[in-house]
């Protein structure tokens, strides 16, 4: 059984984490899956978005408990690690989006962090319990966390383990927007539509300018944006568009003055 479905919708890759009798509980077997989705996804000229759901009752409770338990922790390390497919969700180049519902717990919320927008619905439960396992994060919710909600909100997260609300989650800024459960598919969809129907060059440009220039000395992000806006100005699509977008005004004046 395949542990994610995919769909192609125009230019929209939709993807849902396909593990209903276990919530969703994320396993080497289904990242390993989703990193092959989106390896083709990177290559694919015809995808610009993917959008990444789970089930109604949750998006992911997290990592299968059992691992940690029937896995040596040098293994980890080594052979059993999973932190370079983290790094390869992390690390997609293209738009990626998340619609939660449910549950979403430990590993579940470190990838829906690891995507760049985040829509939940009014029903969806964040949590990073690790603390209560005796364990911390493994996949960047310190890291990812601490940047997006500042240091003392996300010690708090983080060392409680408490659950917050979609509400709450919007309130800090931590997703985009809350919708009725029934809304959250559709509407989140839009927003990848109308995200998929600019030039893949710009897409991918304004994805590294964010996410690279929060790691640079601000003069330095001044100079990569830059670099990028240049790299875009010199690819064909954005010709293409550019000379489109002046034929047709200098059209519609021609027409005024008619």
């Amino acid at each position: 059984m395949s542990m994610i479905l995919k769909e192609q919708i125009g230019k929209v890759l939709f993807c849902q984490i396909n593990r209903p009798e276990k919530l969703n509980a994320l396993n080497r077997e289904v990242l390993e899956e989703l990193v092959a989705i989106l390896g083709e996804a990177r290559i694919n000229s015809d995808i610009h978005v993917v959008v990444l759901t789970g089930t109604q009752k949750a998006f992911s409770v997290g990592a299968d408990i059992e691992v940690f338990v029937n896995t040596p922790p040098e293994e980890f390390a080594s052979k059993a690690s999973d932190f370079h497919l983290w790094d390869a969700i992390r690390l997609f180049p293209k738009p990626l989006v998340a619609a939660v519902h449910g549950y979403v717990y430990g590993g579940g919320l470190e990838l829906a962090l690891c995507c760049d927008l985040i829509f939940a619905s009014e029903d969806a439960r964040f949590a990073s319990p690790e603390i209560r396992i005796g364990l911390i994060p493994g996949a960047g919710a310190t890291q990812l966390l601490s940047r997006r909600l500042g240091k003392y909100r996300a010690l708090e997260l983080i060392l409680t383990g408490r659950e917050f609300s979609a509400e709450e989650a919007w309130r800090w800024g931590l997703v985009n927007a809350v919708y009725p459960s029934e809304e959250l598919l559709s509407r989140s969809m839009e927003v990848a539509e109308q995200i998929a129907a600019s030039a893949m060059s710009a897409l991918r440009a304004a994805k590294a300018a964010v996410n690279y220039g929060l790691s640079m000395p601000l003069d330095a992000a001044y100079r990569y944006e830059r670099e990028l806006f240049l790299w875009c100005l010199g690819t064909q699509e954005s010709r293409e568009i550019l000379t489109k977008f002046i034929t047709a005004r200098q059209q519609r004046k021609g027409q005024k003055r008619g």
